[in-house]
């Protein structure tokens, strides 16, 4: 061999060796594990427990795939703030914490105030770091998605439901149970009222409390009693959540206000039963929880992995009735495709569609027939 061919086959191979040694370094880079912080409301509200069971179910569901296609698997962190001021201070510790910190490559939040937690939002979007919200809206910065039920479109099926079951001419006596503190429950009011306006049903808000606990619902049960001790003095009574509005209505039937009709949203397995013993409650626009979690991870491992996702999305929700519980499946889902309802409305067939909003207003998110 010559001493030509001798120093060509060195330097071939050492740009071979290099080469090789460029695409290890390249491989290291890549991510082989998302770190995803998670904050939750709370624990105590049923739905959101079966929300946070969708995002660890699809947890699980993308690290198996990730395993079994070489991808980068996910991390899950988990933090617990809780209800009422104690707990909107807590968040916004918890995600200003987070931020400084740095470590995380994506935080998913559900809000436990719409304002609460719009400077750390705006912390982390100057860090880079992107953040997902469910189920309520941050009011300043940027999400990087946000994913929650249609609230709106809640709101509007009991309430055009509610107007089904009145004479136009007829002023229904009315009582609001809500919380104007987050996106969702304001939404979920709007849409109610809106409805009655739609069908030209008359009312008048005899009160307005609120309530989206357990205890607030037990609370607020008293007060009623306690404005309003009369039969017939109140016709219905709208809960914007199963939260309270399940003891509001145990209050009510404990004292044998059975003349009340109460329309509520969130389709907790108690208030369902309410709705099939014919115990107050007519009508609850029931969520698909679970699937509302799994939509939310799945997003944020979109957004991880580089990919394009929508702003927003809206997961619809199932009005349930008399004439409509056997076909609800339930928190865990899957989502019906679309049924014809049985009582009057300008949108006679609800659909079972995931909705992107062109723009951000609620009554776009009104599925079409």
């Amino acid at each position: 061999m010559s001493c030509f061919t001798l120093i060509r086959c060195r330097y071939l191979y050492l740009l071979f060796f290099m080469c090789c040694n460029l695409q290890a370094a390249e491989n290291n880079n890549q991510k082989t594990i998302f770190h995803i912080a998670v904050l939750y409301w709370s624990m105590d509200i049923a739905g959101q427990v079966t929300m946070r069971e969708g995002i660890e179910h699809a947890a699980s569901v993308i690290n198996d795939k990730a395993i079994h296609n070489n991808l980068a698997t996910i991390k899950l962190y988990p933090f617990v703030a809780g209800n009422g001021d104690a707990g909107i201070e807590k968040q916004i510790i918890q995600l200003d914490r987070l931020v400084e910190q740095g470590d995380m490559d994506l935080i998913i939040v559900q809000p436990t105030d719409n304002a609460a937690l719009a400077k750390g939002l705006i912390k982390a979007n100057n860090k880079g770091i992107p953040v997902v919200a469910y189920d309520q809206y941050i009011s300043g910065g940027q999400l990087a998605s946000y994913i929650t039920s249609d609230n709106y479109q809640a709101g509007y099926l009991n309430g055009e439901y509610i107007a089904s079951k009145f004479d136009n001419t007829y002023v229904i006596k009315l009582i609001l149970v809500e919380y104007p503190y987050v996106s969702s429950t304001v939404e979920r009011v709007n849409g109610f009222i809106d409805a009655l306006a739609d069908n030209k049903q008359r009312y008048s808000i005899l009160g307005s409390y609120q309530a989206v606990t357990p205890q607030a619902g037990e609370v607020v049960a008293k007060d009623l009693l306690y404005d309003f001790p009369e039969k017939h003095s109140v016709d219905v009574v709208f809960t914007v959540n199963d939260g309270g509005g399940l003891n509001v209505l145990k209050g009510l039937s404990e004292a044998g206000r059975d003349e009340i009709m109460i329309a509520t949203i969130d389709g907790d397995p108690l208030s369902i039963k309410n709705i099939s013993e014919n115990r107050l409650a007519v009508i609850n626009s029931a969520q698909f929880c679970k699937p509302l979690g799994e939509e939310t991870l799945y997003t944020a491992y979109d957004i991880l992995n580089g990919k394009a996702v929508s702003s927003h999305k809206l997961i619809p929700v199932f009005p349930v009735t008399k004439e409509t519980i056997s076909a609800y499946p339930g928190w865990d889902g899957p989502i019906p495709a679309m049924f014809k309802k049985q009582w009057e409305s300008k949108e006679p067939v609800w659909r079972g569609k995931i909705i992107v909003p062109i723009e951000n207003n609620n009554k776009l998110a009104l599925p079409s027939s």
